[in-house]
């Protein structure tokens, strides 16, 4: 799972993970979180109850980083459980993730979670070194040896642009088809919630001067975490389809306030789901396997 680097990697080696790469703290899937999360996808959280099953994909509240400010990158991203190392790269960005549901969490339900830093690669290619970080998250109910999800998510930890002034124009596509689609436009409102509600602090998110004049983005960019979640959403609510697994790839960026086409079709009995950007050009790609 990689993001689009623009350039094969011309070396990789594996790199020495962190010492203090695993922390097991307490979770609760709190009735109030949740309906929080309702209220940003402009639900009725009245129907959420304690007791009722989590939807899934709205785990994510249970995956809040707490690193101290302190301790937070330049770029201002917390780690979600483990501090992000920094290499002297000060760009980060999000590759892919990989999820397996192994049962419901019940809302209110009390958690062990285990977060880890599972392998560090440094690489090279034309634009300069780079890591890949994989971090690895664990949810157990309490007093359960079973996990009830895992989740990996693989980080990109990037150069800094050499004029971040200069943004290349991408070419429209064709347009988008497949068996199911759908349209959303992110505002910055979205984008604020779904930071807050995991206490992301990571500045392409909020910050558009930081995101346009240091990264070198055309605007906000939207969470991957939140690119996902619309996905599942959108499996959830259009589709009445409950995933066993999702495996994500993320291939290029998606910007706030521009519209994004969601594209799902059946295949070999579980989806193929994609996020198209406002060119038409390819975002994401999730495999979703279902009951």
């Amino acid at each position: 799972m990689s993001f689009n680097l623009g350039a094969k990697a011309s070396t990789a080696m594996a790199g020495d993970v962190p010492d203090s790469s695993s922390l097991i703290r307490h979770e609760s899937c709190n009735l109030a979180a949740v309906r929080r999360v309702a209220a940003m996808l402009d639900l009725a959280p009245d129907g959420l109850t304690q007791g009722r099953d989590l939807p899934r994909g709205w785990h994510f509240i249970l995956l809040a980083a707490d690193t101290p400010k302190s301790s937070l990158r330049a770029d201002g991203f917390p780690g979600l459980g483990v501090p992000m190392p920094d290499f002297g790269l000060p760009r980060l960005m999000l590759g892919g993730r990989k999820v397996s549901f192994h049962r419901d969490i019940p809302i209110g339900a009390e958690l062990t979670r285990t977060s880890s830093i599972v392998s560090v690669t440094h690489k090279a290619n034309a634009a300069g070194p780079l890591a890949v970080v994989t971090l690895a998250h664990e949810l157990r109910l309490k007093e359960d040896p079973a996990p009830v999800l895992l989740e990996t998510q693989t980080y990109l930890l990037l150069p800094a642009r050499v004029d971040a002034s200069k943004t290349a124009e991408v070419a429209v596509g064709t347009p988008v088809r497949a068996a199911h689609i759908k349209t959303v436009t992110p505002d910055d409102t979205l984008l604020f919630q779904y930071s807050a509600l995991g206490f992301n602090s990571h500045r392409i998110h909020l910050d558009r001067e930081h995101a346009r004049n240091i990264e070198g983005f055309p605007d906000l960019v939207v969470n991957g975490g939140l690119a996902t979640l619309l996905l599942t959403e959108f499996l959830r609510q259009d589709l009445g389809v409950t995933p066993r697994s999702i495996a994500v790839r993320h291939l290029a960026p998606l910007y706030c306030q521009r519209p994004i086409t969601l594209t799902a079709d059946p295949v070999d009995g579980g989806w193929k789901l994609k996020a198209y950007d406002d060119r038409h050009q390819l975002a994401i790609e999730m495999e979703v396997q279902a009951p």
